[in-house]
C-alpha cells in the first residue's frame, strides 16, 4: 500500500497529510477561528469573506475554521458577525466552500451562540442563570427549558445549513465565555434542574448540542469542538481542569472527532486567550518597530499545552492545540512527540494567509506576526486585516484609536443600565 493512501501511517510531521475524523487534510496546520467582521446587519456575507478564505486555501493551510457564526439571532455576538440562522445564508457560504475546494483546501463552519457575552444590544441574550457577564457586566435572566431546547434546535439547524453550504465539517464553539462555557461553569450555571446542579448536568447542554449536530452530519463530515479547560477568572470556584476533562470524555462519546483546547470563562481576552508578543525577541521587535519590546524577553509559546496534556492523558481523541504556537521547531516537536495531532493559529494567518506554504518550503522558520493584537482591537469595527502591513496601516490605526473610534462598541464594552432593561 502506498503510505499516502493511509496518511496516519506516515511519519508524524506538521507538513504531512493526516485525517481528522473522516476528513483528509493535506497537512496538520489549521487556521483557528477568527472573527472576520465582514457581515451585513442581517448576518449575510459577501465577496470579501469568500476572498479571505480563498486566500487561505490557496496559501496551503490544511484546514480553516471560520470565525464564530451565530446559530440563533439571540446568540449573535456583534453586528458584523456572520450567521447561519436562516436558509438564505446558505448561498453566501456556498461561494466560500466552493472557493476553498477549488484550491484543495478544507473548511469547517464554526457554529456558536454568544449567550450573555453577546455585544449585540438589539437582542435579548440567553443565559443559564441570572449572573452578570464577567467580561461585559451585562445583566441576564435565566433561560427557560423551552428556550434551552430552542437553542439546541438552532445549533441543529445551523449544522444542516452548513452541510447544504458544502462545509467539510462543523467546529462547535464551546469556549471563551460563550453560552456553552456558561452552562459548564458553576459560576454562571446555578440551576438546580437537569441542566445544572452537578458537573454532569452542567455538561448536559453541550452534550445535547453535539448529538443534535451529529444527527445532521453525513458520515464524511467532521465534527470538532473548541472546548474550555478551566475558568480563567478572578472569582474562585469555577470549572476545574479535572471537571473539564471529564466533560471532554462525555463530548467525545457523544460524537466528536477532535477538540481544540482553550479557556472556558474569561475575565478578558488577552490574559486568557490571546496573549501578546509570543516568541517576539529583540530582533522581531526591532523589525516591527516595537520599541517597548526591544529589551524584553519573548513571551512563551504553546500556553495551552498543559491543558492539552491533561486531556491527552484521559481522553482518546484528536488534540488540536491552539495558543501561541510560532516556531517550526516547536510545531514539529509537538507533533512528533504526540502531544498534539493538529496545530491551529489565528493571528499569524491574518498577516500571512500563505503562511502554511512559506513554512513548509523552509523559506521561513516562524510567522512574521508579533501578536500585537491590534487586529483584534478592530473586531466589530473593520474587516479582519493586519494593521502592521503596510506601515501606513499603523497610522490609520493610531488615527482611529486617538479619535475615539473604539468607543461604544467592540470587545469588552460595558453596557449601560438601560440597554438590558
Amino acid at each position: 500500500m502506498d503510505p499516502h493512501d493511509n496518511p496516519d501511517a506516515l511519519p508524524r510531521s506538521v507538513f504531512q497529510p493526516a485525517t481528522l475524523g473522516p476528513v483528509l487534510l493535506r497537512n496538520r496546520l489549521i487556521r483557528a477561528g477568527t472573527g472576520e467582521s465582514m457581515a451585513d446587519p442581517d448576518g449575510r456575507i459577501g465577496q470579501d469573506y469568500a476572498a479571505l478564505h480563498d486566500n487561505l486555501a490557496r496559501g496551503g493551510v490544511g484546514l480553516a475554521f471560520t470565525g464564530h457564526i451565530y446559530s440563533h439571532r439571540r446568540g449573535r455576538y456583534g453586528e458584523l458577525q456572520a450567521g447561519l440562522d436562516t436558509d438564505d445564508a446558505i448561498p453566501g457560504f456556498r461561494r466560500v466552500t466552493d472557493a476553498v475546494h477549488r484550491h484543495g483546501g478544507r473548511i469547517f463552519a464554526q457554529i456558536a451562540h454568544a449567550g450573555s457575552q453577546s455585544m449585540s444590544f438589539a437582542t435579548r441574550p440567553l443565559a443559564p442563570s441570572p449572573v452578570d457577564n464577567v467580561m461585559t457586566g451585562r445583566k441576564v435572566c435565566a433561560a427557560s427549558d423551552d428556550e434551552i431546547h430552542e437553542a439546541i434546535d438552532a445549533f441543529r439547524s445551523a449544522a444542516r445549513r452548513a452541510v447544504e453550504a458544502g462545509f467539510d465539517g462543523v467546529h462547535l464553539h464551546g469556549a471563551n465565555g460563550y453560552l456553552i462555557s456558561q452552562f459548564r461553569s458553576p459560576l454562571t450555571n446555578r440551576r438546580d434542574d437537569h441542566w445544572g446542579g452537578s458537573q454532569e448536568n452542567r455538561d448536559r447542554f453541550p452534550t445535547e448540542v453535539i448529538r443534535a449536530i451529529r444527527s445532521e452530519l453525513p458520515p464524511d463530515r467532521g465534527l470538532t469542538m473548541k472546548v474550555g479547560i478551566a475558568d480563567l477568572v478572578d472569582e474562585p470556584g469555577g470549572l476545574s481542569v479535572d471537571e473539564a476533562v471529564q466533560g471532554v470524555a462525555r463530548f467525545v462519546a457523544a460524537g466528536l472527532h477532535g477538540v481544540e483546547i482553550s479557556s472556558n470563562l474569561m475575565s478578558d481576552y488577552v490574559s486568557a486567550s490571546i496573549r501578546g508578543y509570543v516568541a517576539v525577541g529583540p530582533k522581531e521587535a526591532a523589525r516591527d518597530l516595537l520599541l517597548h519590546r526591544l529589551h524584553r524577553t519573548a513571551e512563551p509559546e504553546a500556553y495551552f499545552l498543559p491543558f492539552a496534556d491533561a486531556v491527552r492523558t484521559e481522553v482518546d481523541t484528536s488534540i488540536i492545540l491552539v495558543g501561541g504556537i510560532r516556531r517550526v521547531a516547536t510545531m514539529e516537536t509537538l507533533i512528533r512527540d504526540g502531544r498534539a495531532d493538529f496545530l491551529s493559529m489565528a493571528r499569524p494567518f491574518i498577516r500571512e494567509p500563505d503562511l502554511a506554504r512559506r513554512l513548509s518550503t523552509g523559506g521561513q522558520t516562524s510567522p512574521a506576526c508579533v501578536s500585537c493584537n491590534i487586529c483584534l482591537m478592530h473586531d466589530e469595527h473593520h474587516p479582519l486585516q493586519c494593521w502592521r502591513i503596510p506601515r501606513t496601516n499603523l497610522l490609520r490605526h493610531a488615527a482611529y484609536r486617538f479619535s475615539g473610534g473604539f468607543k461604544g462598541k467592540g470587545s469588552g464594552r460595558k453596557p449601560t443600565a438601560h440597554e438590558d432593561e
